[in-house]
């Protein structure tokens, strides 16, 4: 008999507002009321249906000596549905780990594609005659040791449509190593020169980080769910230039790390985005202001996957 009432609850129950009262068991159950009244009513009609069933269901089965184990699955139920259903939510330290390259948007001669036809090019990089234009190659990357770690924070989402649609902003670290196959080498100055070097390295890299603040759009399938919904988001970026350094390691030298500018754009506007299935997520970013100030046109971009993100 009972199985046929509760039967009977759960299929009739299914569209019962989770902060409705039954006129009967509820008014002797005031641990359930007083629970309820103590919430946000918002928060309370957030209670899946399914839980709402069960707990009034149980309630009604068996009476009133159940009662503190049904407010106890109660206050679980509001306290899984607040988990997904806030409106506010954030995530504190996640990590990002990638690689970055760059985009050549230099001029070059029009009958020599691997010479740059920029006067600024060879102020900031000057050659002699002897040593020949100054050429793409030289700045290549190694681009599997070229890594980008980005370290953020805080990241923060905001409903804005039945969690659905979402603003989602935060503020972090963006770390870039730029990893060069040749041996060149910034001078650090009032006036940054980048030379063709004598020297052999084992290791030659540009550092650079940015203080960045993103803001981007978010959109999520299945909110209620968020280990099986599919997200997107895309947006933009600003950051500024806080610390960048050259490392090289050379047999000759040994290890060398300078400190300095190095002719590097202050400010950072980037396209960023973000693409995932539940916890996992792949991110990536494309800068629209060129890495160095004058001279070199060259707009990096990263991408790699995002560890640590809950929201």
């Amino acid at each position: 008999m009972k199985f046929a009432v509760y039967l009977f609850i759960l299929l009739a129950g299914i569209n019962l507002p989770s902060g409705a009262q039954d006129t009967g068991s509820n008014q002797e159950s005031p641990h359930i009321d007083t629970l309820v009244i103590k919430r946000d009513r918002e928060d309370a009609n957030r209670i899946w249906s399914m839980d709402t069933v069960r707990i009034f269901g149980l309630m009604f089965i068996s009476g009133r000596k159940n009662h503190r184990n049904f407010a106890q699955v109660l206050v679980d139920s509001v306290h899984r549905a607040n988990r997904y259903h806030r409106n506010v939510r954030t995530n504190f330290l996640v990590l990002d780990l990638g690689v970055n390259n760059y985009i050549d948007r230099t001029p070059y001669y029009p009958d020599n594609y691997a010479a740059y036809a920029s006067s600024p090019v060879y102020n900031l990089a000057p050659r002699t005659p002897a040593q020949g234009p100054v050429t793409a190659s030289e700045f290549r990357l190694v681009p599997q040791k070229s890594v980008n770690v980005n370290i953020w924070i805080f990241l923060q989402k905001v409903n804005l449509i039945h969690h659905v649609v979402n603003l989602q902003y935060g503020l972090g670290a963006e770390m870039n190593n730029f990893r060069y196959e040749n041996n060149i080498s910034y001078v650090p100055g009032y006036q940054t020169t980048i030379i063709r070097d004598s020297v052999g390295f084992r290791k030659n890299k540009l550092f650079t980080e940015y203080l960045t603040v993103p803001l981007m759009l978010n959109f999520e399938t299945n909110p209620f769910h968020h280990k099986r919904s599919f997200q997107i988001s895309f947006g933009v970026s600003g950051g500024y230039l806080f610390k960048s350094r050259t490392k090289q390691i050379s047999q000759e030298r040994g290890k060398v790390k300078d400190n300095d500018a190095f002719n590097l754009d202050t400010w950072r506007g980037s396209l960023i985005g973000e693409i995932g299935f539940g916890n996992i997520k792949f991110y990536g970013s494309y800068s629209l202001t060129p890495l160095h100030q004058n001279g070199l046109v060259q707009y990096p971009f990263s991408v790699g996957i995002r560890l640590l993100d809950g929201l």
